[in-house]
């Protein structure tokens, strides 16, 4: 099929033969499904079981192409795949003898991946491989039977057999759910404990070559932190299958293990997932989920960071926290947080597939106002609250007022912005700040691009100032309102510093997605700079413009910074340091003077990784 992707498909060569040809080789295959399971060499010498084992493997690499290429077509399912491959898993963890002959060790890895290709997107091939006791079989490789790579596919398929309403009762009662929460929080760990923190020598052969067709060095490690991402997403999508059925939720929302969702992100290698996210905004559909939620300060905290950041995901958090207001019984344990995050994206005219989010923002956080909420508030909430409600006082406002008039408004904006511009040239940081205030104050709500100029002027004096929380509410605030033809004159440096302001406050995901961001729209853009010789009008140097050079260097700079910060073994790295260092101590306590050897068991540290 010229639309096959696969140029030597098994399922092509019978589809598109003559009738006659196409029987025997359709029979052929029914066969060969039957007997792979039961196959063995013709002698016991080991030259036949190697030759045996490659040519069984190179017929199920065939069927895996296949199967990758065609998941959804029914030919081979009715023909006996999804048995074959349940009975071959079950062979290599029944059977260790056969599996370490030949290439057998790779079997249960392409075999777990066939079902779950074929049950990816079908219910009614998910409900056959149930019937055949699939389930077992997966969770079986699931709990690390065998080793993380099998681990890995083994998860994905009961993500797919999860996610049916047919085949779920069987996944539910395999002890899936607190599986998938153990391999959730534990799976990168284990993938840097059997592979990435051992030695190039230690490392199992068959994982190197499934991970790079046997080559070595930073490309294998790279896959392998994008198939632990992928083993950690997997599991998270199980729990999301769990997490839509009320009855499950009091298992799934212990605090022990929420507080670590906000932190599995997927990573950069895995950006297709809303992992720890997406589940979180799946717990807030229920009550019983939403008050588990609010009950855990660090998770609202992420969820307000995530929901000002440029995370793909920002939508979920936004919900979350909209949700959360909106229901009585967890509104008070979030209020203070949510409400300040919230006031900064009440202008946003899209997010995601939603349209106009900022109005509904601002109604949730103007609705409902209880006098004893507005009188146990601090006075960042207060502010907010008053900075919503006069934002919204003067678009009423300026709706019937002359547009003579709103000139006027906006030529006083700028001899205040100007001044401040003055004073923040003189070296008078908070000066400048102050004025900017007052022109923001003054400038007319549909002067966007003055705001925008002007948000990202106070939130550069925030940065020197050491105020980081307010640098990020200014320049998330200007962001909101860079859409359109507005976007690419101010999202640059609203970008940059808010990746700064988020890098004071320890907060590394949020300003790596932030610099990233910043990184590929400057370079793309660098020749439209708001101002024609390169410079804010602040009087910093425009990131935007001028030298470019200088601002891909701190760029880089600070991406190399967030990215060892954020990277996805850095935990277990440092565990395993740890444990090293202790078991140095010991050996060097218990052998007296021999302090000169080096232990057998030495893990590389993270500074190697």
């Amino acid at each position: 099929s010229s639309s096959c992707s696969y140029p030597d498909c098994f399922l092509c060569a019978i589809k598109f033969s003559p009738p006659d040809i196409y029987a025997r080789q359709a029979s052929f295959f029914s066969e060969l499904f039957k007997e792979l399971p039961s196959s063995s060499p013709s002698s016991s010498s080991a030259d036949a079981i190697a030759a045996s084992s490659k040519q069984q493997l190179s017929i199920i690499r065939g069927l895996w192409s296949t199967a990758m290429a065609h998941p959804d077509d029914p030919l081979f399912v009715q023909l006996g795949i999804l048995e074959s491959m349940i009975h071959l898993i079950y062979k290599g963890l029944r059977d260790p003898v056969w599996l370490s002959q030949g290439e057998n060790v790779f079997v249960p890895y392409y075999a777990a991946h066939i079902l779950g290709s074929y049950t990816m997107n079908v219910e009614r091939y998910a409900a056959h491989a149930v019937r055949y006791r699939a389930v077992p079989a997966l969770a079986e490789l699931a709990m690390g039977a065998l080793t993380w790579v099998e681990q890995r596919v083994a998860v994905r398929c009961l993500s797919h057999l999860a996610s049916y309403d047919s085949t779920f009762p069987a996944v539910s009662a395999g002890g899936v759910l607190r599986l998938a929460m153990a391999v959730a929080r534990g799976g990168p760990g284990l993938v840097y404990e059997q592979f990435v923190g051992k030695t190039v020598d230690r490392q199992l052969g068959y994982h190197k070559e499934l991970l790079a067709r046997g080559s070595s060095g930073e490309g294998v490690e790279r896959k392998a932190e994008e198939w632990a991402s992928q083993l950690q997403c997997w599991s998270l999508q199980v729990l999301n299958c769990f997490a839509l059925r009320e009855e499950f939720l009091l298992a799934i929302c212990r605090p022990e293990f929420l507080v670590d969702l906000p932190g599995m992100w997927g990573g950069l290698v895995n950006g297709s997932s809303p992992a720890g996210l997406g589940l979180l905004r799946t717990i807030c559909y229920h009550k019983l989920g939403r008050i588990a939620i609010a009950s855990c300060g660090s998770i609202v905290e992420a969820l307000c960071n995530v929901a000002r950041s440029s995370d793909d995901w920002q939508f979920m958090a936004v919900d979350c926290l909209l949700w959360l207001l909106q229901d009585p019984s967890s509104r008070s344990k979030v209020y203070s947080k949510a409400v300040v995050a919230l006031a900064d994206l009440v202008e946003l005219s899209s997010l995601g597939e939603q349209k106009k989010p900022g109005e509904s923002i601002m109604d949730v956080l103007l609705s409902h106002q209880k006098q004893d909420e507005l009188l146990e508030a601090d006075e960042n909430v207060l502010a907010a609250i008053e900075d919503v409600a006069r934002l919204k006082k003067r678009i009423k406002i300026e709706r019937h007022l002359a547009r003579e008039d709103i000139k006027i408004t906006q030529a006083a904006a700028l001899v205040l912005r100007l001044e401040g511009n003055a004073r923040f040239s003189a070296g008078d940081v908070r000066g400048a700040a102050a004025k900017y205030s007052e022109a923001l104050e003054v400038c007319p709500i549909k002067a966007k691009k003055d705001r925008v100029v002007i948000l990202n002027n106070r939130a550069q004096c925030y940065l020197l100032m050491g105020d980081a929380e307010r640098a990020v509410s200014d320049t998330t605030r200007a962001l909101s309102l860079c859409r359109g033809k507005r976007r690419r004159h101010g999202m640059t440096s609203s970008l940059w510093r808010r990746a700064q302001a988020y890098d004071m406050m320890g907060l590394a995901k949020e300003s790596l997605l932030d610099a990233l961001v910043f990184g590929c729209s400057s370079s793309s853009i660098s020749s439209c700079s708001a101002s024609s010789d390169g410079w804010d009008e602040s009087g910093s140097r425009s990131s935007s413009g001028g030298n470019q050079s200088g601002v891909n260097f701190y760029v880089a700079k600070l991406v190399r910074k967030q990215m060892q910060r954020t990277w996805l073994f850095r935990e277990a790295a440092r565990k395993s340091e740890m444990e090293s260092n202790e078991r140095e101590e010991d050996e060097e306590q218990s052998s007296g003077d021999e302090s000169g050897d080096e232990s057998e068991w030495e893990t590389a540290s993270e500074s190697e990784m």
